[in-house]
């Protein structure tokens, strides 16, 4: 039995464990820095909260930009291992700049070069892990999600305590330890990895037929990723303009004990852990009974879901006047949005694996994080209107935002379901 196929977790391929882990610590250093982003530039750089807002978005975009060009060289040219090693170094070195305030924007930088090599390459190798008719492998997706967010539980409670009650300089430094930590569990699991597959080789003229399910599936893929662009504009608010809310709005109060406001953000991570067995449980049942939902539809459910949570937040700001609300309403606000974000964000990732084409992994998965460039960027746009709106409108808008998400998924549902499985 091929040592990569055994099953150890969740019935698992014990590949996906050793995924799982090295993007586990990449997302510790990732959130633990983007926790104390906004509260840095606002705090101790000074900026205006429009300009961290705008800056906040850019980054944000520019981590998920990268990762275009990126899958492309692994692809092509370094394999995705060596890209997975080579973009972590790197972003581990961007992180322990950003101790370094005259070095913020070189900071920031570096850490979106090395993303664009690291984050293509390492959810790709979930696909190689799993035969094309293995039932398992959409599933797999949710599972190293709980990966990613338990890396996402951790940063704030560790690098956010850090940043907020001993210096921001301290947080940055974690995070870069972190990413140290995830580098050197790849290496030490790459026997448990998939084969590296080959290089793209020169094209190769292709069947009519062929090349025409190609471009359908490109631009379907094009449509989910706009619908998902418009998503991640209000999505993404939850490292913009909520902790702000969090530290001006929320009686953060807890038996005499003030809750740090960073805490708040491993809500969203704790719940994605907790929630996700009984998900993927519920979902089991119903694929054994030949009911299972489609992954457009599944996007669509998760849109309206996240939706219903920023109603939620407006209804209490609104009620609330120039009162602040109690920290309870917020924790409600996350488990709402946690359970609209499991059924789109992990759903989406495993779509564009799946309608991959041959020897495209990395480019393909790569075009999922082009879409949450260009969500961030939206993000970042929409976060200006904080400072100039109400915040009971304000959380309108992200609700209408990802109700136009859920209808646009809702539409590319059928045409996705009818295009051909791809040989894989």
């Amino acid at each position: 039995m091929n040592t990569a196929a055994e099953k150890t977790w969740f019935g698992q391929p014990r590949g996906l464990t050793i995924l799982f882990l090295t993007q586990m610590w990449e997302l510790f250093s990732y959130y633990g820095m983007r926790t104390l982003l906004v509260y840095y530039m606002t705090k101790q750089l000074l900026f205006a909260q429009d300009k961290a807002s705008v800056i906040y978005g850019t980054y944000t975009a520019m981590a998920y930009f990268t990762p275009i060009l990126g899958g492309a060289i692994a692809d092509r040219w370094l394999g995705k291992r060596n890209a997975v090693m080579i973009g972590g170094g790197i972003m581990a070195i961007g992180h322990f700049v950003m101790a370094f305030e005259p070095m913020f924007y070189v900071a920031l930088a570096t850490i979106a070069l090395g993303n664009g090599l690291f984050l293509p390459s390492l959810p790709s190798q979930i696909n190689d892990l799993y035969a094309a008719d293995d039932p398992r492998r959409g599933r797999a997706y949710n599972v190293y999600y709980v990966g990613l967010n338990v890396g996402g539980l951790l940063a704030p409670l560790v690098c956010g305590t850090l940043g907020e009650l001993y210096g921001w300089h301290y947080g940055f430094g974690a995070a870069g330890v972190g990413m140290f930590l995830g580098l050197l569990i790849y290496l030490a699991g790459r026997r448990y990895l998939p084969p590296e597959p080959p290089r793209v080789a020169p094209p190769v003229a292709a069947a009519p037929d062929v090349r025409a399910d190609h471009r359908r599936t490109w631009w379907l893929l094009l449509g989910v990723g706009i619908a998902a662009t418009v998503f991640r504009g209000a999505y993404e608010q939850i490292g913009n303009t909520l902790p702000l809310w969090i530290d001006t709005g929320v009686d953060r109060a807890l038996l005499g004990f003030t809750i740090p406001m960073t805490w708040f953000q491993s809500l969203n991570p704790l719940l994605v852990i907790s929630m996700t067995p009984l998900l993927l449980m519920a979902w089991r049942r119903r694929a054994d009974r030949g009911h299972e939902t489609s992954p457009a539809m599944r996007m669509a459910i998760g849109a309206l879901v996240v939706a219903v949570a920023y109603v939620l937040l407006a209804a209490v700001t609104a009620l609330a006047g120039d009162a602040r609300v109690g920290w309870a309403w917020l924790v409600a606000f996350f488990v709402i949005l946690t359970f609209g974000e499991l059924y789109i964000l992990p759903t989406g990732l495993g779509l564009f694996a799946k309608l991959a084409p041959p020897r495209l992994g990395a480019t393909t998965v790569a075009s999922w994080f082009l879409a949450i460039f260009s969500g961030s960027l939206l993000a970042g746009v929409v976060g200006m209107l904080w400072s100039k709106v109400g915040h009971p409108a304000f959380f309108l808008l992200l609700a209408g935002l990802a109700m136009v998400a859920a209808a646009l998924l809702w539409r590319l549902d059928r045409p996705i379901r009818a295009l051909p499985r791809p040989n894989q």
